[in-house]
C-alpha cells in the first residue's frame, strides 16, 4: 500500500465513545428513554402463543407489557398495569389466561382484548366509568413471526421499514414458520455496561484469538458489514481448510450432506447475522434460527438474554446440527461475556485512556455513530456536570 493510500485509509476516527459513557447513571437515564422506550424491542415469536389465552411478558427500563392471543387468534400488546392500582395484571413470565386476565392484587378483570371484564365491589367506586379504564396499548409490529413493541411513540420506522433489506434472505429460512425450542430460551446478567456487549459483537476482529470453535468453523472467511440506517449484517462462510475440533468437523459433515431449506449456495454454508439498533441480532444457521438481545438494568448491569428456533419437522439429522451448532454457540457466547465484563471495567482504570479501533472494528465505529446522532452529548470527552445530561443532550440536537 502507497503511503497516499494509506493516509487515506486511515482518515476516520479511531478513537470510540469517551469511557464516562460507559458508567454513567445520569447517561443510562438518557439511554432508557431514547433508546429502550422509544425503539422496537423483541418479545418472542408468534407460535410462543399457540393457544387463545397465551401470553409472554416484557421488562425493559422500569416499562412492563406483555402480548396474548385474544378470543379471535388475534395477537395484542398492552402495559402491563392494572388500571385500579398499578399493579402488574400478568405477573409469570409466560403462559395462558383460561378465561380472563385477573390482577392478582385486588382481582379486577379484563378481556383478552384489554377492556374490563369484572369489578369486585363495584358499587363502591361510586359513578367512575369503567369504559374508560381498558388496559392501554402498546404499538406492536409483528415481522417474519417475530413481534416487536415499543413503550412510548417517536418518529422512529417501522420494523418492517427498518429491516426491508433483510426481507428477501429473511424468507429464506421461513422463520414465521419456525417454532422454539423448549428449554432453550436463556438469560445471564453480566456486570457490565450494556454498550459494552455491542461492542463485541459488532467486530469479528477477535475471533481468532477469542473463539477457537468459530475460528475453526469460518475465521478464514468473515466479514462485516457496517451499522447502515439503524441495522449491520455479519456473514461467516465456512472455511475451505478441514476443521479440526470434532464438534465443527462432524458439523459441516451433517450440512454438507443436507440442506433442510434447499437454501443458496452461500447461506448453506454460512452463519449470517442480523443485527436492528439498538440491541437485537438475529443468527441465521442452515440448522436453525438463533436470536439474543440485552438490555441495561442500570449503567453497570446488564441483562443478556436469547434463544433458538427450529423447523417444526425436524430430521434426526437436522436435529443433530442443531445440536452442535447451539454447542459451538454456548461456548462462544462465555467467551464472548468474559471479554464484556474485562472492556467494560476497564474504562474505570486510571490508566484507560481510550480505545483504538482497527479497520476490522468499523462494526463498532458505525455503531457508535449511531449512538452520536441520536445523543450527541457521548461525543464530550468530559461527562457535563454544570446542567442536567438530557439538557445538555436536547441542545446539542439543536
Amino acid at each position: 500500500m502507497s503511503k497516499k493510500q494509506n493516509q487515506q485509509k486511515n482518515d476516520w476516527d479511531r478513537s470510540g465513545l469517551p469511557g464516562w459513557t460507559y458508567h454513567s447513571e445520569a447517561l443510562f437515564d438518557l439511554e432508557a428513554e431514547e433508546l429502550f422506550r422509544r425503539r422496537w424491542q423483541f418479545v418472542c415469536h408468534v407460535n410462543e402463543l399457540s393457544k387463545i389465552g397465551s401470553f409472554k411478558t416484557i421488562d425493559r427500563v422500569n416499562e412492563r407489557g406483555f402480548v396474548i392471543r385474544d378470543q379471535t387468534g388475534k395477537i395484542r400488546a398492552f402495559h402491563n398495569l392494572c388500571m385500579h392500582r398499578g399493579s402488574r395484571v400478568i405477573g409469570e413470565p409466560e403462559g395462558t389466561c383460561k378465561r380472563a386476565i385477573f390482577c392478582p392484587y385486588h382481582g379486577w378483570s379484563y378481556n383478552f382484548d384489554g377492556t374490563v371484564r369484572g369489578i369486585p365491589n363495584r358499587d363502591t367506586f361510586g359513578d367512575v366509568d369503567f369504559s374508560q379504564m381498558s388496559l392501554k396499548p402498546l404499538d406492536m409490529e409483528i415481522w417474519h413471526g417475530l413481534i416487536f413493541v415499543r413503550f412510548k411513540g417517536s418518529d422512529q420506522k417501522s420494523v418492517s421499514e427498518i429491516l426491508a433489506r433483510f426481507h428477501d434472505e429473511t424468507s429464506l429460512y421461513k422463520i414465521d414458520q419456525m417454532v422454539p425450542v423448549e428449554g432453550s430460551e436463556w438469560l445471564d446478567v453480566l456486570d457490565a455496561n450494556w454498550k459494552s456487549v455491542r461492542d463485541v459483537d459488532n467486530e469479528g476482529y477477535h475471533v481468532p484469538q477469542a473463539h477457537p470453535a468459530l475460528f475453526d468453523l469460518y475465521g478464514q472467511n468473515y466479514e462485516d458489514e457496517p451499522y447502515v440506517e439503524g441495522t449491520s449484517r455479519s456473514i461467516g462462510t465456512f472455511n475451505v481448510k478441514p476443521s479440526k475440533k470434532w464438534s465443527v468437523r462432524s458439523y459441516r459433515k451433517i450440512l454438507e450432506k443436507n440442506n433442510w431449506l434447499k437454501l443458496p449456495k452461500l447461506q448453506s454454508c454460512s452463519w449470517v447475522y442480523m443485527g436492528m439498533f439498538p440491541n437485537f441480532v438475529l443468527g441465521f444457521y442452515p440448522d436453525c434460527v438463533i436470536y439474543y438481545y440485552e438490555y441495561p438494568l442500570s449503567a453497570n448491569k446488564t441483562i443478556q438474554q436469547g434463544g433458538v428456533l427450529r423447523h417444526k419437522k425436524e430430521t434426526r439429522a437436522n436435529r443433530l446440527a442443531r445440536y452442535l451448532s447451539g454447542r459451538i454457540d454456548r461456548d462462544t457466547a462465555k467467551e464472548d461475556q468474559m471479554l464484556v465484563v474485562w472492556s467494560s471495567e476497564a474504562v474505570k482504570s486510571s490508566a484507560f485512556s481510550g480505545i483504538c479501533l482497527s479497520d476490522l472494528e468499523s462494526g463498532v465505529k458505525t455503531y457508535h455513530d449511531h449512538l452520536r446522532e441520536l445523543l450527541p452529548v457521548v461525543t464530550m470527552q468530559e461527562e457535563p456536570k454544570e446542567k442536567p445530561l438530557s439538557q445538555v443532550n436536547s441542545s446539542l440536537l439543536k
